[in-house]
């Protein structure tokens, strides 16, 4: 059941449709943009029965699974966005933003490599282990907010740029990291589904947030009344039920006490020196 919204409100367009895709494609073109230069690079595939013919080296990356991550799943309610757009002249005609809390999503990738020689299909293993062990994020830019009218803008209400920096920029990360997901029966069985032989792979896990579109409504007009004066008519030390607060006063006792245990000899009040304090 879809929730119905109330009258004035405006729902946009989803933000985040090709966000699986804009990783698997930032993830190929990292790991192409570190091969040393004046050597031919490796090729990707995404088909893991592709087989080359010639001595050419090749890298599969497939993402096989997702998962919603369960640590962040339960938030079900709309929230404000960082920005509004501020009408000067009207200012009750000012526009807010809601948004409704985005999938968190973990996604899994199988990357596999493949020459001629086993030796080189290793060497070349071990280097895509060690880029993306240096790599910190695959994506890393101002996160983008498009509007109920197609308007694309930041985080601070401005039109939308990759350069776009400043207070109040919100960055929109994707992190990856190396990950023990797959068992040696379980990659057996994953190749021989796609008729493709067994190579040497390694799984890795990206985590990202894929969000729906936003809500446009209104700004509503809160009155209050007239304060009352916070000065009480109470007598000092009543709560107001009634009760008197704070310990209760006693009768000072204006007989000396006799000190406790015996009797000391030769003692005497130390006499108080006013020029000393």
């Amino acid at each position: 059941m879809e929730r119905v919204l109330p009258e004035g409100f405006e729902v946009g367009p989803n933000q985040a449709d090709n966000t699986i895709g804009e990783i698997t494609e930032a993830l190929q073109r990292f790991l192409l943009d570190g091969w040393p230069e004046g050597t031919p690079p490796p090729r990707l595939e995404e088909d893991l029965s592709f087989v080359p013919k010639d001595r050419e080296e090749v890298i599969y990356i497939y993402m096989y699974r997702l998962q919603q991550n369960d640590a962040l799943k339960n938030p079900k309610r709309y929230r404000t966005t960082p920005f509004s757009v501020a009408d000067e002249e009207q200012p009750e005609n000012s526009t807010l933003y809601y948004e409704w809390p985005p999938l968190y999503l973990e996604l899994y990738y199988m990357i596999a490599v493949h020459s001629k020689f086993r030796s080189d299909a290793e060497r070349l293993l071990g280097w895509v282990m060690m880029r993306l062990h240096h790599g910190t994020h695959l994506l890393y830019r101002p996160r983008r907010y498009v509007l109920p009218d197609n308007r694309v803008v930041d985080s601070n209400g401005a039109d939308w740029g990759i350069e776009n920096t400043g207070d109040g920029i919100i960055m929109e990360k994707v992190a990856l990291a190396m990950c023990d997901d797959f068992t040696v029966g379980d990659a057996i069985n994953f190749f021989t589904i796609h008729e493709a032989p067994y190579r040497p792979f390694v799984t890795y896990q990206a985590r990202c947030a894929i969000r729906g579109p936003l809500v446009s409504a209104p700004p509503t007009t809160v009155r209050t009344g007239r304060l009352d004066s916070f000065e009480s008519e109470r007598p000092p030390g009543e709560r107001p039920n009634g009760r008197v607060g704070g310990r209760m006063k006693t009768r000072p006792d204006t007989k000396r006490q006799n000190p406790i245990g015996p009797r000391g000899f030769g003692i005497r009040p130390a006499e108080t020196n006013n020029d000393e304090g």
